[in-house]
């Protein structure tokens, strides 16, 4: 019922794509020290988003073109400035992104909190 719901499956689409991000800094922060590392990040939200849900097709039906499920979100490597030792993370850019990452999951879950709130409402059982 509530993936129909558009607000419901954006929330869910913003919250997949904060922890998959969070997950990538993690292992950006992990490696500060690995010489040769290149940090990974992955697109803004909402150029995932988009390629996730093409507004002007919607898969209505399991025959429909793209029914079988979208590409997973996957960390590409970021171009950044390398340090002598041919790394290229930043631990000050990370904890920004991380900063970042932390405000859109909690995005995502005041929307939910709040589609829930709505609902109940709705079926008479309010707060």
């Amino acid at each position: 019922m509530f993936e129909k719901l558009e607000i419901i499956r954006m929330a869910q689409a913003l919250a997949t794509h904060a922890g998959t991000r969070m997950g990538a800094i993690a292992q950006n922060v992990a490696h500060a020290d690995s010489p040769g590392y290149k940090a990974r990040d992955l697109p803004d939200f909402a150029t995932t988003y988009a390629d996730q849900y093409d507004e002007n097709l919607r898969i209505t039906r399991a025959g429909h073109l793209g029914a079988a499920g979208a590409a997973p979100l996957e960390a590409v490597v970021q171009r950044g400035g390398d340090a002598p030792n041919g790394n290229s993370v930043s631990l000050e850019a990370e904890m920004v992104k991380a900063a970042e990452v932390r405000q859109q999951h909690d995005m995502a879950l005041s929307i939910y909190r709040s589609s829930a709130d709505m609902v109940k409402l709705a079926l008479g059982r309010g707060r």
